[in-house]
């Protein structure tokens, strides 16, 4: 489908398994989720989810876009992967979605390192969440106030951060880190970096972004 005037190419069958991986995952947090696929130099997509928790996913596969900004149903995204040719790794999108995606999305450059926290750590913190949860949860799922909650506080050069709780959801909701703490290596962190106005944290799998100040902004 080279003439093709919408779609996405792949670079192999890992990547096309890597963005169903990714893409399933935001569907399971939101079945009406969008999907936001952008072109980086290199030869590189970077997909973007919102995940329901204030807090927005992203993960890198290798190939390209066209147009090189574009956003997808995740159903739809899906369907196409399903069916990716083999030959030259086109993947039919389905119709554009570029209405529904609310909000900006953070810079690619400008955020410094802060820390490292122990990948274990994050994983125990998840469960510990995921106990409280189960307790004080409705029907309209976790407190805000648990969600709010800052479970990891990192500190470098004179500043201190802290990192709610639903960052540590949304790394563990998205498959970023390994399921079970066996499948954790004791020396695999996660990297914590911020500018004024974000905090990221990357993990093995992936990388979410939480909105500093006013995070209601991102989704709004």
């Amino acid at each position: 489908m080279i003439g093709a005037e919408r779609g996405v190419w792949l670079g192999g069958s890992s990547h096309r398994d890597d963005l169903s991986t990714f893409t399933e995952r935001a569907r399971r947090l939101d079945e009406a989720t969008v999907v936001r696929l952008r072109e980086r130099p290199g030869g590189v997509i970077v997909a973007w989810v919102a995940t329901g928790f204030d807090v927005l996913a992203s993960r890198v596969v290798g190939g390209r876009v066209r147009p090189a900004d574009l956003c997808a149903g995740a159903d739809a995204l899906l369907s196409g992967l399903a069916a990716m040719d083999g030959d030259d790794g086109y993947v039919d999108p389905g119709f554009g979605m570029d209405s529904a995606w609310r909000g900006v999305l953070p810079p690619d450059t400008g955020f410094v390192h802060l820390d490292d926290v122990p990948a274990r750590a994050v994983l125990d913190l998840a469960q510990q969440g995921v106990d409280l949860a189960k307790e004080h949860s409705s029907a309209h799922g976790p407190p805000a106030s648990l969600l709010d909650q800052e479970v990891v506080a990192v500190t470098a050069g004179g500043e201190s951060l802290g990192i709610p709780m639903r960052c540590v959801f949304a790394l563990t909701a998205m498959g970023f880190l390994p399921q079970t703490p066996e499948s954790v290596g004791a020396d695999e962190v996660v990297r914590v970096r911020a500018m004024p106005s974000w905090l990221r944290i990357d993990a093995r799998f992936g990388t979410v972004y939480r909105r500093r100040g006013d995070p209601a902004v991102v989704l709004r």
